[in-house]
């Protein structure tokens, strides 16, 4: 097990891409390993066979320890010990291979299972009596909830290791009633049809669920928030990004290159680098015995993916242009939605951008991505009536930027002149390009 971030010291194994037995090379991907950070692929560095998987799916391994064995074809498998948590020892799960002297072609009754062996090791596990049954964690813990008997069942993992697709709950959820599983089909064809999405269930708190609860209860109880909100004209702004799509489209088209387009996401990343080095207070950090201020800014933006919300970090943003921020945004968006970020790819930020624009939301506040001083957060565009400059009633385009600050470090005057510059430069984009 790799330590794959500086605050990692145990690894959750995912899913295994390689079963005992495959050929596997130099760079192929073995497995998706959980770390407190993110979900990120575990890479093979030696040619051979799988010899063994010592985890498995569910699974937390500590750093350094052992996760699958590769050699060559035949050749002796050491024992290990895999290092799972839960102070496991290595007597609860037996080696019940024989040993090397007495192998011979035929099958043992204590291999892993084979189909023609399959009924043999139903009758060996149940005569092992006291022996433990081989079951990772979450199997373990499922098979309590629904009063599933693990002696009862057939494990398809490496040494007929029961995991949690072999226990066959599908999608039945974990509420009890009178010792019995309440399942989709126990509820009557009028609710269920009102109901059809509703399921009672329990489900295991991932690793990046966890460390995002443990760094915003942090944050929030730990730094003192104050909070500004600005709304502005995005008629502007969203005239812009009209005009610089149909310049790229046309130069795409000429080219005969790939088509590319900036948001208004990418817009609103270039006019915050370019309004944090006019207010350094914002791009600062409070340390123990010291504030300090950063000499670029290292942009963080928001973005979601199944287990939660990531912040990777677009590095001196002050420095690049459009075009260079909207590549970069793209390239970690994707990465992220792939599980592919590398924990430096998610550190070293000096401010942080989170836009809620894109499902609807009009405005809310951030919780502020410690070591951070502030927090942007961006709403949707919106129509609605405005003052035009004749003073008359007509419509309008507006949006409305929320400013969460670190009152450590930020006072609120400094809060409303960082709103100010930035808004300025959004209502006016063509400002952007001196």
């Amino acid at each position: 097990m790799p330590k794959l971030s500086d605050t990692m010291t145990v690894g959750t194994v995912v899913k295994w891409f390689k079963n005992v037995g495959d050929a596997v090379n130099n760079g192929d991907i073995l497995a998706e390993i959980e770390t407190d950070k993110a979900t990120m692929e575990l890479e093979n560095f030696d040619d051979g066979i799988i010899l063994s998987l010592l985890a498995g799916e569910g699974d937390e391994v500590e750093i350094g320890k052992p996760l699958a064995i590769v050699g060559e074809k035949g050749e002796e498998i050491p024992d290990l010990e895999c290092g799972h948590s839960g102070n496991k020892s290595p007597k609860e799960e037996p080696d019940l291979r024989e040993p090397s002297s007495q192998r011979d072609d035929s099958p043992s009754p204590l291999s892993p299972p084979t189909e023609s062996s399959s009924s043999e090791i139903d009758d060996v596990k149940r005569d092992l009596g006291s022996l433990p049954i081989l079951a990772s964690p979450l199997a373990k813990k499922l098979a309590k909830e629904h009063n599933l008997d693990l002696a009862q069942i057939q494990g398809s993992g490496p040494r007929g290791r029961i995991t949690k697709k072999d226990l066959g709950l599908g999608k039945l959820g974990s509420v009890k009633n009178d010792d019995k599983i309440i399942t989709e089909s126990s509820t009557s064809p009028t609710r269920q049809s009102n109901q059809t999405s509703l399921l009672s269930k329990r489900i295991p708190l991932s690793k990046i669920r966890s460390i995002i609860a443990s760094r915003l209860s942090e944050s929030k109880q730990t730094i003192p928030h104050f909070y500004l909100q600005k709304e502005i004209n995005a008629e502007p702004l969203c005239a812009a990004q009209e005009s610089i799509n149909r310049r790229l489209a046309a130069c795409a088209l000429d080219s005969q290159g790939d088509q590319t387009k900036v948001s208004l996401n990418d817009l609103i990343l270039l006019a915050t680098a370019m309004a944090l080095p006019q207010i350094p207070e914002i791009n600062a950090s409070w340390g123990e015995n010291e504030i300090i201020y950063h000499g670029e800014v290292n942009l963080a933006f928001g973005v979601a993916i199944d287990e939660g919300l990531v912040t990777p970090v677009i590095r001196q943003a002050n420095s690049l242009n459009l075009n260079t921020i909207s590549r970069e945004a793209r390239s970690l968006i994707e990465r992220a939605r792939q599980k592919k970020l590398t924990p430096n790819e998610m550190q070293g930020s000096t401010f942080t951008v989170t836009n809620l624009g894109m499902f609807g939301i009009d405005f809310f506040s951030g919780i502020i991505n410690p070591p951070n001083a502030a927090i942007l957060a961006v709403g949707a565009k919106v129509k609605k009536p405005v003052v035009g400059p004749s003073g008359t009633i007509q419509v309008g385009e507006t949006m409305t930027l929320g400013l969460s600050c670190d009152h450590r470090l930020v006072d609120g005057a400094i809060g409303a002149r960082f709103l100010k510059i930035l808004s300025e430069l959004l209502e006016c984009p063509a400002s952007m390009l001196v």
